[in-house]
């Protein structure tokens, strides 16, 4: 992996902690103030009835034995400013936000009181790319520290590289609340909104009346703002901002929010683009430059993942490609290292053994996430790669034919289409069928497929039809609709008559719990349901074991449901 060094830079944290725990209850202050990680403190939570609490980064401490009453909560209301629309209020010339939660009356019954820190040096890791003057997203969990990183990146490009900056400051949370900006955002200038539904007013106002160079927004969240922030992009004018979601694929899979990245749009190909590209004809594309050129997904304070081409990254994700991963952390030194990485972050914040985190538009599994290498050239469509299958003879050996109890010529040879091999070989030997599978069409008594693929191809058909082969199609890739589609095809079934199950057919390793399982399953049918016409509930199982008796009753052409909360999720099958 290459690696790159820069320049070390320290962090300093300032706050105001002292003017907020001034707001407090005395009995919450003093014990607060005896706390011995007091400086580490994230929030104080305060509800009606309940004890106080403390909260720091790796634990909950409980602040003293009596409960929070009204009259605590009125004598913090009255300490801190009015409460806007969003239920959010502050301390003025602070960073500190204070949120309420209220009763149906509109009474407040909650506060949760969050400590606002100025870290100096947080965007150590990506100053280069502040500088280059490309519009930056920041993605990533409550409580990483985006807001923090938007006031340094506000403070450095308005007095470090002097441009004119202006703040859309929704909830008064990035430069503080009152009238004065907190001085953490240097010569930045702020503009304040009214109430949280007016903020993409507020962006539009902010390029049309003060010409900034820059622009920096926190928590975009509606269509009105992400289409807001385009229009702004599109003026020439640089946009830092925060947004919902851990990772660019968040934002893939969010119709309001996507714009940010580009948009998404469904695309039907031509089938010589679709043979070229080796995909389907309907495909997901980016719908046109991404409003943000680089994402920078904040999995840790001191531990990020840059995309420094948002349009590349949104690109390889759509087409089921693995992105390579541009991984920055700093040391507490302030020493950044920069690594590429493949694997995919995953949601508990571990790099590990995790494969590619997509969205459920993208294909999954080894072939999408390239791991597996095609048979056959990417430019063969379908129909070329069917018409090629037919021809793949084998070894000739003459058929060697028995009759059967009823004069049939066994074995019967099999072309299966579409159907597991391991499903179709664990079927013949258990049951001891006289078939024998082969991949010659020419030599096959009949083709053995999926009524989907029946359906829809009908380059199937023609080429059975052509050679006098007839299909046999079953509904689905299970144990029991093989086993019948095989008894089917050697005249083994009678529909009216359901064989008994041989349990081994429906066991994936035999063990004594599958074996136990199926055999309570089988008994219940065999016992109860059938001859007594009654459901039956069985023992609760893992969901496993329950595919398995479900397959069973499928093979006893009876209904089988799930029901029940984990770990008592059971199966029920009912009468025909």
């Amino acid at each position: 992996m290459p690696e790159e060094k820069l320049p070390a830079h320290r962090m300093q944290i300032t706050d105001d902690l002292n003017k907020l725990l001034d707001t407090l209850p005395v009995e919450i202050r003093t014990e607060i103030n005896r706390h011995p990680k007091k400086d580490y403190l994230i929030e104080v939570v305060m509800d009606l009835g309940r004890i106080p609490e403390a909260r720091f980064p790796d634990e909950v401490s409980d602040l003293g034995e009596t409960p929070i009453s009204k009259e605590d909560l009125k004598h913090c209301v009255e300490q801190v400013g009015s409460f806007s629309g969003d239920n959010r209020a502050g301390i003025e010339r602070t960073l500190h936000r204070i949120s309420a939660i209220r009763n149906r009356t509109g009474e407040i019954i909650g506060l949760t009181c969050r400590i606002g820190r100025s870290v100096f040096g947080t965007i150590v890791m990506i100053r280069e790319l502040v500088e280059s003057g490309r519009s930056i997203l920041l993605l990533g969990r409550p409580g990483v520290g985006k807001t923090t990183a938007l006031r340094e990146i506000a403070r450095v490009l308005a007095d470090d590289l002097k441009k004119r900056v202006v703040i859309i400051d929704t909830s008064n949370e990035i430069a503080g609340d009152g009238d004065i900006p907190h001085p953490a955002i240097g010569r930045a200038r702020r503009m304040q909104v009214a109430s949280p539904e007016l903020q993409h007013q507020v962006m539009i106002e902010a390029v049309e009346n003060h010409m900034p160079e820059v622009i920096i927004i926190d928590e975009i969240g509606t269509e009105l703002e992400a289409l807001a922030a385009r229009t702004i992009a599109e003026r020439g004018v640089q946009l830092v901002g925060t947004a919902h979601g851990n990772q660019i694929e968040n934002l893939i899979k969010n119709p309001t929010l996507s714009d940010l990245v580009g948009g998404i749009q469904v695309v039907t190909l031509g089938d010589e683009e679709a043979r070229r590209r080796g995909s389907q004809k309907t495909v997901l594309e980016r719908k046109a430059p991404p409003t943000f050129e680089i994402a920078v997904e904040m999995l840790e304070r001191q531990r990020w993942v840059v995309h420094e081409d948002v349009a590349l990254t949104v690109d390889n994700l759509l087409r089921g490609r693995e992105p390579v991963l541009q991984v920055r952390t700093v040391s507490d030194n302030g020493e950044v290292t920069i690594t590429e990485e493949k694997i995919r972050e995953s949601t508990n914040g571990s790099l590990g053994k995790t494969t590619q985190v997509a969205s459920p538009m993208i294909p999954k599994g080894l072939r999408a996430s390239g791991r597996m290498s095609p048979v056959v050239p990417l430019d063969y469509d379908f129909e070329q790669m069917l018409e090629q299958s037919w021809h793949q003879e084998e070894a000739f050996t003459p058929k060697v034919r028995t009759p059967g109890p009823n004069g049939e010529d066994w074995p019967v040879y099999i072309y299966p289409y579409g159907i597991g091999r391991s499903q179709l070989d664990q079927v013949i030997d258990v049951l001891n069928m006289p078939v024998v599978l082969t991949k010659d069409l020419d030599h096959a008594d009949a083709v053995l497929t999926l009524r989907s693929h029946v359906k829809n191809h009908s380059k199937l058909r023609t080429i059975a039809k052509t050679r006098q082969v007839p299909i046999h199609a079953i509904k689905s890739n299970t144990i029991s609709q093989i086993t019948r589609g095989l008894q089917r095809l050697i005249g083994m079934d009678d529909p009216k008559i359901p064989e008994a199950a041989d349990i081994r057919l429906f066991t994936q390793n035999g063990g004594e719990d599958e074996i136990e399982a199926l055999e309570e399953a089988r008994l219940a049918v065999e016992e109860i349901v059938i001859p007594l016409g009654q459901p039956v509930e069985l023992l609760p199982r893992s969901p496993k074991v329950r595919k398995m008796q479900h397959e069973l009753a499928e093979h006893y052409r009876l209904r089988s449901d799930s029901f029940g909360e984990e770990p008592n999720r059971r199966l029920r099958i009912y009468p025909a």
